[in-house]
């Protein structure tokens, strides 16, 4: 089987990593180049290096892109982006990495290597707080971000779609829930917490809850985020005949009081009590704005993969970091 190059940008984040092991692991013809404004590290499926080459580039710089896209790809992984209460509270910057340097990316590949298959990670706060309760969210729902972060992942949604319409690339755009639990450090995610309030009382440190008890998230473990993401380059262009290329990923819905009673369950009681209320008001109106239900069939019609359980990704992750 001839060798291929795939491209992943924000190959330094966790995912962007995580994915990186898996694309690896999938088939032995895959070569990857990871691409971050800091240089990623060599995936744990690539010990040797022998089919990975990473670099550090600011891909809001023209000249720069077009170095790193000079090669030619079988697909592209577009993960990098400015977080959402970082956009939040860097209104310039949030614009200038994920609106700008995404498009200057779409519009390069569009000339050198049209209909390529790109995968593109969206996120379910391009939508608005929900009109009444439990309301159910599909592809079909209006979008109406209640952020700079959702504001600007919509405006790439809408521009790949109509690149994808005219036959200039062939996109994939994928919803992300918020994923946890996320190994490593906090990030600019307002939903940095969501890991947070479990990863590290697992690891026996404290950890700040910024939001309410009785607030709702959706979810995904990281394990099944990034099965679907490697499944996102194959899906058949045949599929999106007549619909939008954007699909909403499978997830669950989990309140925080859920997620620390199960925190009590896997961890202990010690572990439970390392979670602190501090609120935060920026942080909680954002998340709240965010929807928590969502009828996921479109992405199960295309052979994406239902999440595990709450309790079994906590035991995953808690058997990830040595703890029996």
């Amino acid at each position: 089987m001839p060798s291929s190059t795939i491209l992943i940008t924000g190959g330094a984040g966790f995912v962007g990593q995580a994915l990186a092991s898996a694309l690896l692991s999938s088939s032995p013809s895959i070569n990857l180049l990871l691409t971050d404004i800091v240089e990623p590290p060599t995936p744990t499926a690539d010990p040797s290096k022998k089919r990975t080459t990473c670099t550090q580039a600011d891909l809001s710089d023209p000249k720069t892109l077009a170095s790193v896209l000079s090669q030619k790809f079988s697909a592209a992984y577009i993960l990098h982006g400015i977080m959402s209460g970082a956009s939040e509270s860097n209104m310039e910057l949030g614009y200038k990495v994920n609106l700008d340097s995404t498009r200057l990316i779409f519009d390069n590949l569009r000339n050198t290597q049209p209909g390529l298959v790109v995968v593109y990670t969206s996120s379910t706060a391009v939508y608005g707080p929900p009109e009444a309760q439990d309301q159910i969210y599909t592809e079909q729902t209006l979008p109406a971000p209640q952020s700079s972060y959702g504001t600007q992942k919509f405006m790439i949604e809408c521009l790949l779609n109509d690149y994808a319409r005219r036959g200039l690339l062939d996109a994939r755009i994928v919803r992300l829930p918020t994923v946890t639990i996320r190994a490593g450090k906090p990030t600019g995610a307002a939903s940095s917490f969501a890991s947070g309030i479990l990863r590290e009382p697992l690891q026996g440190m404290q950890s700040e809850l910024p939001v309410r008890k009785d607030l709702k998230l959706w979810v995904c473990s990281p394990g099944v985020v990034v099965a679907n993401l490697v499944k996102a380059k194959d899906v058949p262009k045949s599929a999106f005949e007549g619909r939008s290329r954007t699909v909403n990923l499978p997830g669950r819905t989990v309140t925080v009081q859920e997620m620390l009673d199960a925190l009590e369950e896997v961890g202990g009681k010690e572990a439970r009590g390392l979670v602190v209320d501090k609120v935060d008001a920026a942080t909680e109106k954002i998340v709240e704005s965010w929807p928590t239900e969502f009828d996921t069939r479109v992405a199960a019609g295309m052979g994406y993969i239902a999440d595990v359980s709450l309790l079994e990704n906590l035991r995953l992750y808690k058997e990830s970091i040595g703890q029996s």
